[in-house]
């Protein structure tokens, strides 16, 4: 049976780079359905470990559309949510059906020469202007930018101005509640007066064929439209940005690695899937809960009906019972089935770190030391971008130790 005694304050930290806190681990093998609270909401239940985190992903009795009616476990005053988030099957089902229609692999695949070409330039004016280089702010947030806007038809005379109003909806600090409000409505106006435009003169773009998108004569309305658009907004530009500088950093700091898959671009592919289970996504659990529709038994207890969960997908990445020697980063390891961008029916439609950066024409970087002139922007306790340097990684060995501290 669970522990219902102990309640710990969560998040655990502080965060050191892209090390994954040792308490994770203390509680797959001790504790792996363990009662937490948040700084904000109700009390719920934290899952470390794979074959739990999985089945509750793909398990139709874990709700999230029930969390629309809670006090939900938060790191925020402000419940994170969205169409595609706040909706069960067969609503969401309606909805993923209509977007996979205009969000295709085709569609997707006829911009990697653009991509390439644009990660190619943006790489060049990197060493023209010599180090040292802030590989945040000259590749990896320029690149998803940009291809965003390509993606979704941003006229160029637009889309300076479009990347403020992207810019101002992902930051954390910089502005205020208010002022965040007004780039956010005025973002969706914009975004409102694109898709109608798109209604009367058809364009071959995702925002065009999100328009266009019917599946026997349904239709997504035009405010589905563009929440859709911000969802895809939102997943596909902070996500990208970060793991860009992540997996950078990743391979750098292991050469032998990188050394590998620069001699053997056929590893790619497997590679993305290694680099995506070896790096924490987030620095937290999912910070969408779940709620149990029914009494549902785990392998560290039951999760009664009503109750929330918080998904630790990063520790369940990590997980010795899924994969062996877990901590080490292999790009060899076949990877597949890692539950970085989820799974079930709210995995996320845009899974994969794009291949063009590993064919890039710099090889001044990739043989560059791990730290030298180099400036990193590691996740913070809540996931987003804060300038520090990478601080050594800390061992399993910690874990009892920590487990004292608290």
């Amino acid at each position: 049976m669970p522990d219902t005694t102990t309640v710990r304050s969560y998040p655990f930290g502080p965060v050191h780079g892209l090390v994954i806190d040792p308490m994770y681990f203390w509680l797959q093998e001790h504790e792996p359905l363990a009662r937490v609270r948040m700084p904000y909401g109700e009390e719920g239940w934290l899952l470390t470990r794979y074959d739990d985190v999985r089945t509750v992903l793909g398990d139709a009795r874990f709700s999230l559309a029930a969390a629309t009616t809670r006090d939900v476990p938060r790191l925020t005053p402000q419940r994170y949510g969205g169409i595609l988030t706040d909706q069960d099957p067969p609503d969401h089902t309606r909805l993923r059906r209509l977007v996979a229609k205009a969000f295709t692999a085709h569609r997707i695949e006829r911009l990697r020469g653009h991509a390439e070409q644009i990660t190619h330039d943006l790489l060049d004016d990197i060493t023209t202007a010599g180090p040292p280089a802030d590989l945040s702010e000259a590749l990896a947030l320029p690149l998803p930018g940009l291809m965003i806007c390509e993606l979704i038809g941003v006229p160029y005379a637009d889309r300076d101005q479009f990347r403020d109003w992207v810019g101002a909806w992902m930051s954390v600090t910089a502005l205020t509640p208010e002022q965040r409000g007004e780039y956010i409505g005025q973002l969706a106006a914009y975004l409102t007066t694109l898709a109608a435009q798109r209604r009367q003169h058809p364009t071959d773009d995702l925002l065009g064929a999100l328009v266009m998108a019917s599946e026997e004569g349904d239709r997504l309305t035009e405010d589905e439209v563009v929440q859709l658009t911000l969802v895809i907004l939102a997943a596909g530009y902070e996500s990208t940005a970060s793991q860009i500088a992540n997996f950078t950093y990743a391979l750098l700091t292991h050469p032998d690695q990188l050394a590998l898959l620069r001699s053997r671009p056929d590893l790619m592919p497997g590679a993305v899937d290694e680099l995506m289970r070896w790096v924490p996504l987030l620095a937290v659990a999912d910070v969408l809960p779940r709620y149990a529709l029914a009494d549902v038994e785990l392998s560290g207890g039951t999760v009664r009906a009503g109750e929330p969960v918080l998904l630790a997908k990063h520790a369940a990445n990590r997980d010795s019972r899924r994969y062996a020697d877990p901590d080490r980063l292999d790009i060899t390891r076949d990877a597949h089935g890692q539950l970085g961008f989820g799974h079930g029916a709210h995995h996320c439609l845009g899974a994969h770190w794009p291949e063009w950066t590993s064919r890039s024409r710099w090889p001044r970087c990739w043989n560059a030391s791990p730290i030298y002139d180099w400036r990193y922007r590691k996740p913070n306790w809540n996931g987003k971008a804060a300038w520090r340097y990478v601080d050594p990684p800390r061992s399993r060995s910690h874990g009892d130790q920590q487990m004292d501290e608290r």
